[in-house]
């Protein structure tokens, strides 16, 4: 048989080559290919940077943990860092001190909270989305944690057009950076890293320096993802306070307002006569009426 012969059985069996329902066929070659199956391939779903955090096709981010060679679905989360947090949770109950988290080692309040519980009673939690919301209660009940009595409010500042403009930096007061934030050791000029948890438990990451060249304390790496995500402005005010327990936990919070004819406008999000507990409102506090915080 010669070569032009075999072209023309090749010619012919390409044309009675049909497509099942529902599929799409392409010839590459003398090779038949599902076109769907490919055009499915192709499409992937981004993976995560976490440990424990697999991607969704709904662009939210799953979090699961094997014990003992079974997967336990830990749920599904808006925020890629919140699924990491679940796993961390989980690690930390289903592991204990082998757990290898994401982030910064959980408290002994918080450890001694997850030994309190079943493995099935911390997943359901994570699940339900009210693990933070319980061990607020649970710790605000026994009198320990992050209750009133172990949270100082360290200070707040008003925004100026440079701190929320495109220079990607908060200036801190002197004041207030040298007596609730001093750089001890290391290089000042790089600075360290602060890792600062916000009222609905994200924690940010800011990047704390000395300016020698201004002679000012800032925060640059982080700062300017912060102001766009909270949409803040110049005359917005935030403010920080610090866990009094061992692990001296910061956090911040922001009141946004409107400095138009109709004067402020309290959006209720980080009002500092309310002290705020894994994002629940849990006890009023007077505010300085003094405002000196020097």
């Amino acid at each position: 048989m010669d070569g032009s012969s075999i072209d023309q059985i090749t010619s012919s069996e390409s044309k009675s080559i049909t497509s099942p329902p529902g599929k799409k066929l392409r010839r590459a070659g003398s090779v038949i290919i599902d076109a769907g199956f490919e055009e499915a391939s192709s499409r992937k779903v981004p993976s995560s940077q976490f440990k424990g955090v697999v991607s969704q096709p709904n662009a939210q981010w799953g979090a699961q943990i094997y014990d003992k060679h079974k997967r336990v679905w830990l749920g599904t989360f808006k925020d890629e860092e919140v699924a990491a947090r679940a796993f961390d949770v989980a690690s930390h109950r289903f592991r204990g001190r082998d757990a290898a988290p994401n982030f910064n080692p959980l408290s002994d309040d918080e450890i001694a909270f997850l030994n309190s519980h079943s493995k099935d009673e911390i997943v359901d939690m994570l699940r339900k989305h009210t693990y933070r919301d319980e061990l607020a209660q649970s710790l605000l009940e026994r009198g320990d944690g992050r209750g009133s009595s172990r949270c100082e409010h360290l200070f707040e500042k008003e925004l100026t057009p440079s701190d929320a403009g495109n220079l990607n930096r908060l200036v801190i007061p002197k004041n207030h950076a040298e007596r609730y934030l001093p750089l001890k050791g290391g290089d000042v000029t790089r600075g360290v890293l602060l890792h600062v948890e916000d009222s609905g438990g994200k924690v940010w990451r800011f990047r704390y320096s000395y300016w020698k060249s201004s002679q000012s304390y800032v925060l640059t790496k982080g700062w300017s993802r912060f102001v766009k995500e909270k949409k803040l402005k110049a005359d917005d005010i935030i403010s920080f306070r610090r866990s009094t327990g061992p692990d001296r936990q910061l956090y911040i919070d922001w009141h946004v307002t409107d400095s138009g004819l109709n004067g402020p406008i309290d959006t209720g999000r980080a009002e500092p006569a309310m002290l705020r507990l894994f994002g629940v409102n849990v006890l009023e506090v007077p505010r300085n009426s003094g405002g000196d915080e020097s």
